[in-house]
């Protein structure tokens, strides 16, 4: 690949990436969407940081598998039942990380 075309793909990529994040902020409030996609968007948030935790969590090692004896699942099922009763991030990281800490530590 040429050194020309290598600096074109850099500035479309650029460009695309711009023109996708200008369209939510730059058409902010004159777009109007369904109240059925408005209420399907409400999730978004949710199901990207799952899809971002989960693979961190559930895969370990180097062949990146499930495994029952990674210890970081139940340290997140713990985070998780301390972000359900406290709604607090800073402890739910706290309680989560401790928890990874002392399994580590112990086993």
């Amino acid at each position: 690949m040429s050194e020309f075309t290598l600096w074109g793909l850099f500035i479309a990529v650029a460009l695309g990436t711009f023109a996708l994040r200008f369209s939510f902020i730059g058409l902010h409030g004159r777009l109007h969407l369904p109240p059925t996609l408005k209420r399907a968007l409400v999730y978004v948030p949710a199901s990207v940081l799952a899809a971002l935790v989960l693979p961190a969590v559930s895969l370990s090692g180097p062949e990146q598998s499930f495994a029952l004896d990674n210890l970081r699942i139940p340290a997140a099922a713990v985070a998780a039942l301390i972000a359900w009763k406290s709604h607090n991030t800073l402890l739910t990281i706290l309680a989560g990380m401790g928890t990874l800490w002392a399994l580590q530590t112990l086993i």
